[in-house]
């Protein structure tokens, strides 16, 4: 049974579970082409000017000057770009930056599930600044570098997440509190979904009713939660269909479905398609 080429840092010469490196360098014998993979690092890319092409979980984007790619670890993706393109390519496991600092923990669950971010003229030169100085540290590798990068990403988050803001909306502490439970939400949809497909598990896990927890989603997304565990069922199902030559019933197996037509038929109903037909229509 194949599964996704997985991506880690370990198998790179990447000694400290974190890389940072300029991606004109990467690019100069005729571009960069990263065939369907995942990592279980998070990945993120900072172009400063290029053009090119980026699929992240079967969504396309067109690569345009000053734009972010986040990627977190379970998430596929597919890139190409163009000689010529500048900017950063940043790497880091989970447990490099793990901050036990709550308020920088929610940043960056809050920048790592936005997949794409177009940064603004205002905000594109504090964020290549600290890049260059987060470059610099990993080179230089004086001492307490690895804190001083930690420092640096935390500030780096920080701008991100101000560049994904609206900037007329009117904060309110009830909203927050909603966002930051559904971004968890989201987190731990990404580690389970392949055992646990239950509202009330996930409610467990994140200490409220299911109530609540449809509440929150219902507010925020227009959705149950069911609906959200459905759909992240539907995602996984079909990054097994594309990148890997796994029959039907071996797809099904590994999401947790003892009986493939089951599976067929919930597939179905949420996409329209049987899954055959979905894999035969994506090539």
């Amino acid at each position: 049974m194949s599964k996704i080429p997985v991506r880690h840092i370990k198998d790179s010469f990447f000694e400290e579970r974190f890389s940072i490196r300029e991606i004109k360098p990467l690019v100069l014998k005729g571009g960069l082409m990263h065939d369907l993979h995942r990592h279980d690092f998070y990945f993120v890319l900072f172009i400063k000017k290029g053009k090119g092409f980026h699929q992240i979980d079967f969504i396309d984007y067109t690569i345009k000057n000053y734009s972010v790619f986040f990627i977190r670890p379970g998430q596929v993706h597919q890139l190409q770009l163009s000689t010529g393109t500048t900017g950063f390519m940043l790497q880091f496991t989970p447990d490099f930056y793990s901050p036990k600092d709550n308020p920088a923990m929610q940043v960056l669950r809050k920048v790592s599930t936005k997949s794409y971010c177009q940064l603004s003229q205002k905000g594109t030169d504090p964020i290549f600044t600290i890049l260059q100085s987060i470059l610099w540290e990993f080179l230089l590798k004086d001492q307490r570098y690895i804190e001083a990068i930690r420092s640096y990403l935390a500030i780096l988050f920080i701008n991100l997440a101000r560049q994904s803001e609206n900037p007329h909306n009117v904060r309110n502490e009830s909203k927050l509190y909603a966002q930051e439970r559904l971004e968890e939400l989201q987190t731990l949809l990404d580690k389970n979904i392949y055992a646990k497909k239950k509202v009330s598990d996930y409610a467990s896990m994140l200490s409220m009713t299911t109530y609540q927890l449809n509440a929150i989603t219902k507010s925020l997304l227009h959705k149950t939660c069911s609906d959200l565990i459905n759909e992240h069922i539907i995602l996984e199902a079909k990054r097994l269909l594309i990148a890997t030559n796994n029959q039907v019933n071996q797809v099904a197996d590994m999401l947790g479905y003892e009986d493939s037509s089951y599976f067929i038929r919930f597939f179905k109903k949420q996409t329209g398609l049987t899954p055959e037909v979905f894999r035969q229509n994506f090539k």
